[in-house]
């Protein structure tokens, strides 16, 4: 079995203040013992990335980098992936969807995988099984 890993995740992974980071550190220390497969997109890097550099810093872009992104399969995004997550996000129409979510929606379900790592609420309301 696969569990997708949201930037909401990865963000309360890495900082102590974030309202989440107790539930967040719990959650990967189960998934790690787990053996399950770790997957996220090339964008979610991106934007986990951009997050963690404008609010935490360099170091705990590094910390990101060196610690947390080995463990993950990243599956890189194709133009048709791309393409299907920019038609989902203009036909929702909402504003506080992002592309990265479309995405990472697509993917998922292009992967069959059900389960995903996150805070965000968008991937409930789209159907998903949300951890923890």
């Amino acid at each position: 079995m696969s569990v997708f890993i949201d930037t909401s995740a990865l963000f309360a992974l890495l900082d102590a203040d974030d309202d989440n980071h107790a539930k967040a550190a719990k959650s990967w220390r189960e998934l790690i013992g787990s053996q399950q497969a770790l997957i996220t997109t090339s964008y979610v890097l991106v934007e986990s990335c951009a997050l963690i550099q404008n609010r935490l810093g360099l170091e705990a872009v590094r910390g990101f980098c060196d610690d947390l992104v080995p463990v993950l399969t990243v599956e890189f995004v194709t133009s048709d992936i791309h393409r299907l997550g920019t038609a989902a996000l203009l036909a929702a129409s909402k504003r506080g969807l992002s592309l990265v979510d479309c995405v990472s929606f697509e993917t998922m379900r292009e992967l069959g995988i059900r389960s995903v790592f996150t805070f965000d609420r968008h991937f409930r309301e789209y159907g998903f099984t949300v951890l923890p």
